[in-house]
């Protein structure tokens, strides 16, 4: 995390730079209005910006009156440019640090207040009521134990349309799978196409919480188990989703379990 630390190093001679400083290291990349930013030495690059530029022509441009769910929002970068756009903004995350940067960078980035922050899971999505118009689900799943469950959860809430990114691992291109495969045709499930993911009991990249890297055909086939329609992908490993109502087989089975796992 050194070179995400680097901007504090440079920037502590004068009030925002010190707090900028004083809340790294910082994960998202934010452009001040003081000139400041936040991770300019990020190693990926301008991060999360040029993720954003994939899926911006997919957001629309005016956004009053909708409600937008953001999941996992770390320091608040996709929240504010839709707040920016008109939107209430409810952002999530479970890490109460990067909650503390977004707070902070609400006072820079969100004039009107629009976006409010809570400390929630994606799993606490299933005991909730609300509906959203959109929600950004990015850069979530592979952190997560219980993958489905959570695609599960977030469907449940959606009413427009959901853009889904997530860590991958090379995979033939998708193909028709059958109705159902007797016990004995096992042997199916290792050809190409086939749904599959990795599972990573260890570390990806030094990091204990990768859990799953599932490849496309996979991805496609759990946001479809949910109820959902892959209708764009705009980048590698982002899907543009909404509901299917053709969907609606294993629907009540599915929200069956998901009460259950929950406890709601």
């Amino acid at each position: 995390m050194t070179t995400l630390q680097s901007m504090g190093d440079r920037a502590g001679s004068d009030d925002v730079g010190r707090e900028v400083a004083a809340l790294a290291p910082w994960f998202h990349n934010l452009h001040l209005p003081s000139g400041h930013q936040t991770a300019p030495d990020h190693p990926l690059g301008d991060f999360p910006a040029f993720k954003w530029r994939e899926i911006e022509p997919h957001v629309p441009a005016d956004l009053r009156g909708m409600r937008v769910l953001d999941i996992g929002c770390n320091a608040g970068f996709y929240s504010f440019q839709l707040a920016a756009r008109g939107a209430d903004v409810l952002a999530i995350d479970m890490d109460e640090h990067y909650l503390e940067q977004a707070r902070w960078a609400s006072g820079q980035l969100d004039p009107d207040r629009r976006v409010e922050f809570r400390q929630l899971t994606v799993y606490d999505l299933a005991r909730i009521d609300e509906q959203f118009d959109l929600i950004l689900f990015l850069g979530v799943l592979y952190h997560l134990r219980h993958p489905l469950l959570a695609i599960d959860a977030v469907a449940e809430r959606l009413r427009g349309t959901m853009i889904f990114q997530t860590l991958t691992m090379p995979g033939e291109r998708p193909r028709p799978t059958p109705d159902d495969i007797s016990i004995d045709a096992r042997d199916q499930l290792t050809k190409p196409g086939w749904p599959r993911a990795a599972f990573i009991e260890r570390r990806l990249a030094g990091d204990p919480t990768n859990w799953w890297a599932p490849d496309d055909a996979c991805v496609q086939a759990m946001l479809r188990s949910a109820g959902l329609r892959v209708a764009a992908q705009p980048g590698h490993e982002i899907y543009v989703c909404e509901p299917d109502p053709a969907a609606d087989s294993g629907a009540d089975a599915r929200r069956q379990e998901l009460r259950s796992a929950s406890g709601s």
